[in-house]
Formats: structure tokens, C-alpha cells, sequence
């Protein structure tokens, strides 16, 4: 029972270390690097208040080493999925009744714990599993899931305290009621914070939570669900289930309380969730929110005023970090001829600057693996094609070795056809594709970029000329759920650049934001009446 109104503690981004040589933090991360790469992680399934170990399982390998076993999980079957769906329940009424105060506070010290004692473990765990370099991993897993829980609970009370008018006599309030029935959350390999934030965040608003993983994310799965553990998230609130994902999916949704799904991963798979949910919709009790992020295709224009080391910045960082494994990572690239070369020349010295592709414990390495053979044999099969087709070149880059680790040189392709394919397709990799068009011809690049991808997630444009950008922001209003200026197409922060995109890429609920958290509630009007009227006559009648 609440007994004031509480103001919760000011929300504010976590300060990213450095891990630079000699530092505290960098020798703690690699001595938990080692801990983890030499030993053997079992990961159980979490449903209610049990650690279900089935006895069928998968084996855990890193992305840079993959013939090195670091671990295996447990499988779930329809058993187990059905069995998470009712603790989810269960645990449903208990929860949504606790007071918000309560909540919060469960979530605000699993902050603190990934911010202190769980640092270390939970960029390690990335660092191996995802193969992030520390710095990917550190402003991933450590300070944007920091951020995600922080600002959510900030978001919880804003939300809560926004309130209707009352007129005379009457009190008109709105309870945000959790969802009626369950969220399923799906989660992707790239981002442990995005793994961390999408079952938390819905449990945050008194929703119970069943979650999938990513079957490449696991590892650092289990160190969020130890943070949870800790932090007291009570059992049954967030269970979580690895396993084929055509059952596991095809289970949830044909339960009738599946109540809303929090999904991050490629299109062709939410255009399917979103297939099933709708051929489902006559057995739900309610109408399931939908929420969504999906693939990009995100771009980079430069005008002919850009500074040239800035667009060759954009490019090296915006299309390499993490190989190119973000949703917001560029992908192809639009240069004006009176600078291409220039600026083409210096994205070439940056990629000579790397080391070759290797392992992210070594901390000179820029560019580790891609995530498994899929990946791979998909990029080489990409830059294959480049090195043969007539309208099209590699620039930079090209090479490939899968004998130990998954590894792809960074790649720039240049191409003299608009719509070549590497200019339309999302790769998910570190390979780029650069088109050259005429100084004069700005405008109609501008409509180039806009009509070219089915994705709007994020975008770039590069100028010194004030004109240019207000001409490139209007022309391209909705082509990027997120758009930048003078500045590379990701990295967006929580509590600054709420992110998601429209189109292909998803429902754009701006994870990161209110917005989303509006989406895990349903909000009931109340209101109330002092004095209640006893005669139905109104003055009009005389």
C-alpha cells in the first residue's frame, strides 16, 4: 500500500570507462575474460522458481574461436514452454499488485549491480560470446542496459504522475494497468542491453515476462538473469526458455493470454510473428500490442560541402563497429564526386590501420568475428559476387578465413549502379557498398536515398552547408526513424536518442523512452463522483 508519493532517484547516463592500458577495469574484464573462456557454463532454463535442466542441450562456443567450447544450455520442449507460460501467470497477480515503489526498486539496484560488482562479468560474457571488442561491449552491456534500467524507472514515474482534469465536484484519475496476460520477448544476439531491457521492461510496468533469447546470446543471457536473481525480480515474473523458435513461438501464441509480444530481430520473422498473431486473434482475450524493431539499410550522404575526414569517419566507424552487426550500422553510402576519392582514400587508410580481424581479449583489435558460419558464409558469398560483377568493385577489404574464428576484413564495395544489390540488401556485416554521384545531381540523390530501401531505421547526412541539411531533413523525413547530422548513423543513447525506425524496420515505440513503456499498459479511467445526482431532469427540460 503506497504512503506518499515517492520522487525516484534522478535518472542520468552511466560514464563509459576507458580501458585503457594499466587501467583497474581493463585488467578486471581480462582476468573474467580468462574465468570464462577456460571454463564450462552450464545455462538451465528459468521457470518459476526452477532451474529446468533437461538434458537436451547445445553447445556454447565463441564467434573468434568456435571449435572452443565455453559451455552449453538446456533445450526447452513444448513441456517446458507451456510450463513457463503457466508460472508466468501464476506469478501475474502477485506482481501487478505490488506497489510501483517496489518495483522500481528491484530494477534500480539491478542497475547498480551491473554498474559494480557485475561489470566486469557481464562485458566479459559479451566479449565472448558476442565477440565485442571491450569498448562495444562496455557501451552494450554494461552502460546502456544501465541506462535502459535507470531511465525506465524514471519513464514508470513520469508516466504514472501524468494525470486528467478534474472538474467541479468530480475526480478523474488513470490507472496504467499492466497487460492482461503475458509478454513475450524476443531477443537479439548483437545487443545485450536490448536482451536485458525487453522482458525488464515490460515486467517493469507489473506485466510477467516469457523470454527467448537469442541461441547466440546465451551466455551473456545467464548474467542478466543472475542480476535479476539478485536484484529480487520474484520467480515466474520473467521466465526464460532457449530452443527451437518455430515451437517455442507457435506455443506462446496460440495460448488465449498471450497478451503482447516485445520483439527485436529481422523483418521476415516479425512479418511472421505478426502473420500468426493475426490468424490467432478470435483466441486471445485481448488484443496483443505489437512492438517491434527490425533491420536497416541505413545510409550516409555527403554533400559536396562535408569535410572529407569527417564522412571518412562516419564511414569507417559507423559501417565496422561491431563488423557491422547493428540494425543502425551503415550500410551504403552516397558521396559526391568532387570528394569521393578523397574521402575513399581516407577510409582506406583507417582499414590499413586495423589489425587483421582477431579475438576481442587482444584490446588492439578493432574488428573481431562475425557471429556464426551463417553470417559468414552469407558475407563471402556477397563479396564474391562483387569481385565479379562489371558494375561493381572492391575498393578496400575482401578477404575472409572461417578456419578458426568467423572472421570477415572489413569491406568497402564501390559501385556504379544505384541499385546494386549491396545497395538494397541488409548484409549484417562489416561490408559497405559506396555509390559516386554527380555534385549537381543532390537533389535527386536526396530521392535516390529515400525510395531506394523498403528499411527506415536510421541515416546520415554530412554538410556544411546549413541549406543542404534543412533540404536533406525534409527530403528524407521518412526514410530514418533516427537521423543524424554531421555525425555517424548509430551509438544512439538512452534518455538522448529514443531509437526505432518505421517502414521495414519496425513499429518505431523508441526504445529508450515513455513511448515504449506506454505500450506494456493499459490504462483505466476512474471517475468519481462526490455529490450524485438524484434527479434525471436536466435544467434544459424547465
Amino acid at each position: 500500500m503506497n504512503k506518499g508519493f515517492f520522487e525516484v532517484p534522478m535518472a542520468i547516463n552511466e560514464p563509459i570507462k576507458s580501458y585503457a592500458p594499466g587501467s583497474p577495469e581493463r585488467d578486471e574484464v581480462l582476468e573474467q575474460y580468462k574465468e570464462f573462456y577456460n571454463g564450462s557454463l552450464e545455462v538451465p532454463l528459468y521457470i518459476g522458481n526452477r532451474e529446468v535442466k533437461t538434458g537436451n542441450t547445445s553447445t556454447m562456443a565463441p564467434p573468434h574461436d568456435h571449435q572452443h567450447i565455453v559451455g552449453h544450455y538446456h533445450l526447452a520442449s513444448e513441456k517446458e514452454v507451456t510450463a513457463a507460460i503457466k508460472n508466468a501467470l501464476e506469478a501475474k497477480e502477485k506482481w501487478e499488485t505490488m506497489a510501483w515503489e517496489q518495483r522500481a526498486a528491484i530494477f534500480l539496484k539491478a542497475a547498480e549491480l551491473i554498474a559494480g560488482p557485475y561489470r566486469a562479468k557481464i562485458n566479459a560474457a559479451t566479449m565472448l560470446a558476442q565477440s565485442k571488442t571491450i569498448h562495444q561491449a562496455e557501451i552494450d552491456a554494461a552502460c546502456e542496459l544501465i541506462d535502459f534500467l535507470r531511465f525506465n524507472v524514471s519513464y514508470m514515474a513520469q508516466i504514472y504522475a501524468e494525470q486528467p482534469d478534474s472538474a467541479e465536484g468530480i475526480w478523474n484519475r488513470v490507472e496504467y494497468r499492466p497487460l492482461e496476460g503475458f509478454v513475450y520477448a524476443i531477443t537479439p544476439f548483437n545487443f545485450t542491453a536490448i536482451a536485458g531491457n525487453l522482458p525488464a521492461s515490460a515486467a517493469l510496468m507489473g506485466n510477467v515476462v516469457v523470454w527467448k533469447p537469442s541461441d547466440s546470446q546465451i551466455f551473456s543471457t545467464k548474467i542478466i538473469v543472475d542480476v535479476f536473481k539478485e536484484a529480487g525480480v520474484p520467480d515466474g515474473v520473467i521466465n526464460v526458455v532457449y530452443g527451437d523458435p518455430v515451437m517455442i513461438t507457435s506455443k506462446v501464441l496460440e495460448s488465449p493470454d498471450f497478451a503482447g509480444i516485445h520483439f527485436t530481430g529481422s523483418t521476415h520473422v516479425f512479418k511472421s510473428l505478426w502473420k500468426q498473431i493475426g490468424n490467432n486473434i478470435d483466441k486471445y482475450k485481448t488484443y496483443p500490442k505489437i512492438v517491434g524493431e527490425t533491420g536497416g539499410k541505413d545510409f550516409i550522404i555527403a554533400h559536396p560541402s562535408a569535410n572529407s575526414k569527417q564522412v571518412a569517419t562516419a564511414i569507417t566507424r559507423g559501417a565496422f563497429e561491431f563488423q557491422g552487426q547493428k540494425c543502425s550500422a551503415a550500410s551504403r553510402v552516397y558521396l559526391p564526386a568532387s570528394k569521393a576519392d578523397q574521402i575513399l582514400e581516407f577510409v582506406k587508410e583507417d582499414l590499413q590501420s586495423f589489425n587483421q580481424p582477431g579475438s576481442p581479449e587482444d584490446m588492439g583489435n578493432f574488428i573481431t568475428a562475425v557471429i556464426h558460419e551463417a553470417s559468414f558464409d552469407k558475407l563471402a558469398s556477397f563479396i564474391d559476387q562483387a569481385k565479379n560483377d562489371v558494375d561493381a568493385s572492391i575498393f578496400a577489404g575482401g578477404g575472409y578465413d572461417k578456419s578458426k574464428g568467423f572472421f570477415i576484413e572489413p569491406t568497402v564495395i564501390l559501385t556504379t549502379n544505384a541499385h546494386y544489390k549491396t545497395m538494397e540488401t541488409e548484409l549484417f556485416g562489416p561490408v559497405v557498398t559506396v555509390y559516386v554521384y554527380k555534385d549537381s545531381d543532390w537533389a535527386e540523390t536526396l530521392q535516390l536515398v529515400d525510395s531506394t530501401s523498403e528499411y527506415a531505421l536510421t541515416g546520415a547526412v554530412l554538410s556544411a552547408d546549413r541549406y543542404a541539411i534543412e533540404e536533406a531533413t525534409i527530403a528524407l523525413r521518412n526514410c530514418a526513424g533516427n537521423f543524424y547530422i554531421n555525425d555517424k548513423p548509430t551509438g544512439a543513447v538512452v534518455g538522448q536518442q529514443p531509437f526505432g525506425g518505421a517502414r521495414a524496420s519496425g513499429t518505431n515505440d523508441k526504445a529508450g523512452s515513455a513511448q515504449n513503456l506506454l505500450r506494456w499498459v493499459s490504462p483505466r479511467l476512474i471517475k468519481e463522483t462526490f455529490v450524485t445526482p438524484e434527479d434525471y431532469r436536466y435544467p434544459f427540460l424547465g
